[in-house]
């Protein structure tokens, strides 16, 4: 449920004065930009970009906070101000992502979260320089450094190209196998050392149901993992279903009545 009720003036008045208050008792220099609301998406500029997975985030994902105030400090730290709802005494505060960097830049660190302050900005300002900044400044040093070491995302490669391909086929007995003629020759050595069994009468190498059923990933496994070190490639296919003739119906009578001439009535007339 999200509370849409107006901020009062006087809590608006006081959030930006707190704000600038906070913004000169913090080491080094900082400034402050106070924002109004209208409406809840108004806040998303700022909410998301919270660097936050606890209360602060939770207040936000659910309450029209009604405004909130932005802090920019030295070396791109900036910090997310808000009341904190049901608490007439005290404001959230919480860190900012940096901008211009990727999603994979941060799967790596931590988030630093915010923390709830009380309204005097002397205290509040004791607290976040004691509390919240040294988590915040050690984010951003790993956050840069990941950046720097790997700017780009580390998507996952497509396979190689292989001039080989080998087919496995589940037939519906259970059997795993394929093929004699379908094997590349460089292939058969792995299967015969991965349990694989050439049956003449069949024309196929086969890895019998005789095994357990772990037993039989185990070697399957072992079988992918030789055939493309090789760079053979191996692919899995269920065998084409047999396909049933359908039912032979008796031949009606000449006279198309539909039963056979040596039916039992047949027979009686």
């Amino acid at each position: 449920m999200t509370f849409t009720k107006p901020v009062p003036p006087t809590r608006t008045t006081f959030l930006s004065s707190f704000a600038a208050a906070l913004a000169d008792r913090l080491p080094g220099i900082w400034k402050s930009e106070y924002h109004r609301h209208a409406s809840y998406t108004e806040q998303f500029p700022a909410t998301e970009r919270l660097w936050d997975t606890g209360h602060v985030a939770s207040i936000v994902g659910e309450v029209a906070v009604g405004h909130d105030a932005v802090l920019y400090g030295p070396a791109q730290q900036q910090l997310y101000l808000t009341d904190r709802p049901l608490y007439r005494h005290q404001f959230v505060v919480a860190p900012l992502e940096p901008e211009g960097l990727k999603p994979h830049h941060f799967s790596v660190v931590d988030e630093p979260n915010g923390i709830a302050i009380p309204n005097d900005p002397a205290r509040a300002a004791a607290a976040v320089t004691r509390r919240l900044l040294p988590r915040y400044r050690q984010a951003l040093n790993e956050v840069h450094r990941y950046a720097r070491a790997q700017p780009e995302p580390p998507y996952r490669r497509a396979a190689p190209e292989t001039a080989q391909t080998l087919t496995l086929v589940w037939y519906s007995d259970g059997v795993v196998g394929a093929p004699y003629a379908s094997v590349p020759e460089g292939a058969r050595t792995v299967l015969y050392g991965c349990r694989f069994q050439y049956r003449p009468h069949e024309a196929a190498f086969v890895l019998p149901d005789s095994y357990s059923r772990s037993d039989r990933a185990l070697l399957i496994e072992t079988a992918v993992r030789k055939l493309t070190a090789q760079g053979i490639g191996v692919n899995f296919r269920n065998a084409t279903p047999t396909t049933r003739r359908p039912a032979c119906h008796a031949p009606a009578s000449a006279g198309g009545s539909g039963q056979a001439a040596d039916t039992p009535s047949a027979a009686r007339r």
